[in-house]
């Protein structure tokens, strides 16, 4: 009798451990239908305005990475432009233009 009272009182305990609905459960049913409007779908997608985008443009020209600027400087020299095109731009920056700053090794 003891044993059918353990059994009971454990079966009950595990129904109600795995019969539980959390509240995060509870969050995917808030929506009844799972497909959105294609309008609202692509709401995020909406380009800038023009002007907006005119001004990043001048300012990604006007602020130029390091690396970027070093690799311009590698392009316009050929020999340097051919040891990147084999090593990288960075070994090739350091190779021909690394100690113009006045290091001396």
């Amino acid at each position: 009798m003891r044993t059918l009272i353990v059994l009971t009182l454990l079966a009950v305990l595990m129904v109600a451990a795995f019969c539980y609905e959390s509240y995060e459960s509870m969050e995917s049913h808030e929506f009844v239908n799972p497909f959105i409007n294609r309008r609202y779908a692509n709401d995020f997608m909406r380009p800038q305005p023009r002007r907006n985008l005119m001004v990043q443009e001048r300012i990604r020209e006007r602020y130029k990475t390091p690396q970027e600027r070093q690799r311009e400087i590698c392009e316009d020299y050929n020999p340097c432009e051919r040891y990147a095109m084999r090593h990288g731009y960075i070994a090739a920056y350091k190779r021909y233009f690394g100690q113009r700053r006045g290091k001396s090794e």
